[in-house]
């Protein structure tokens, strides 16, 4: 099931996109403790889930689409490597911000002083509303998911789509503990060269996938 690798590959690019949610989630950990992370990361992955159920509607109205030649999965081919192209040229040439306003960005929006008491339930409420704030996060989902349904078509199933989902939130969610487990040794690395080096990796892979999905429509 090369779905399924697909989907950890994903999920392991989104891991590294290093945004607000990553320094909060860093210095979440530092000043409140592991346990504490993961409740802000558990309100992340949920604003994800919502976003992805959003996601799934949309997608599903676009493949029910038939106009001439342009049928089923085309359309939504089409679209989702429109949105793939333009992410990469965003992170490739547009996005240009440093460690310093990626972190004031993540504490403005969260709210998250460093001796805050610890309540979880709050703290999941602040993941919940950092990642469902940032517009941003519908339309990677909706890219993703036109890339799903091109890597599933062949299962004729729509069980399949569900995997490569919970593959890809499993990697993510997995891999940001992994991130606050070590967040005190991996904060201070994070400076403004590794974030162009990552925001440019991220952007040829956009790139690059939103291109071989729009080509595989006409040449594959």
């Amino acid at each position: 099931m090369d779905y399924i690798l697909q989907g950890i590959g994903i999920g392991f690019i989104l891991s590294i996109m290093i945004g607000p949610v990553f320094f909060v989630l860093m210095e979440t950990s530092i000043t409140k403790g592991f346990k504490a992370a993961m409740m802000l990361d558990l309100g992340v992955l949920i604003s994800d889930i919502f976003y992805v159920v959003i996601a799934l509607f949309f997608a599903y109205q676009l493949k029910s689409i038939d106009v001439g030649d342009f049928k089923n999965n085309m359309i939504l081919s089409l679209f989702g490597g429109g949105l793939f192209i333009s992410y990469g040229i965003y992170y490739l040439f547009l996005k240009k911000e440093k460690v310093a306003a990626v972190i004031t960005e993540g504490q403005e929006i969260a709210n998250v002083p460093s001796k805050a008491s610890r309540d979880y339930t709050l703290l999941v409420f602040k993941g919940f509303t950092l990642n469902f704030l940032n517009p941003g996060v519908i339309i990677y989902w909706f890219a993703i998911l036109a890339k799903g349904f091109d890597l599933v078509e062949e299962y004729h199933n729509n069980i399949h789509i569900v995997f490569f989902i919970a593959t890809i939130l499993l990697t993510y969610f997995g891999i940001d503990c992994l991130k606050a487990l070590g967040a005190s040794r991996l904060k201070p690395l994070v400076t403004n060269k590794l974030l162009r080096g990552l925001n440019q990796l991220i952007g040829f892979i956009f790139f690059g996938t939103g291109v071989f999905l729009i080509l595989r429509q006409f040449v594959l």
